[in-house]
């Protein structure tokens, strides 16, 4: 090998190495995004459990409130119903 080759060589393995640097400080970068973005999602699934724990809490209350209107119910269409009756027999009975 004649000294222009071995300079040759020289400059293309420092190439090959500035590259290979390059390379890296791309790949560090694109970690970095990767990393921003998982934390990103990790936050967006948090916010989205409290909310479906808000939603499941309001839907446990929505049951109970249509539970009691039911028991109401049975107890106001009879009183309702007795009420029309009688009044019904105080019209008709002149």
């Amino acid at each position: 090998m004649n000294e222009n080759e071995s300079l040759r060589m020289i400059r293309v393995l420092e190439e090959l190495r500035d590259g290979q640097k390059l390379q890296l400080e791309r790949q560090q970068e694109a970690l970095q995004v990767q990393r921003e973005q998982f934390a990103l999602v990790q936050k967006q699934f948090e916010r989205t459990e409290r909310i479906q724990d808000r939603a499941e809490k309001l839907q446990a209350k929505s049951a109970d409130i249509v539970g009691i209107a039911r028991k109401i119910l049975l107890v106001i269409v009879p009183v309702v119903i007795a009420l029309i009756v009688y009044v019904s027999w105080l019209i008709f009975r002149r």
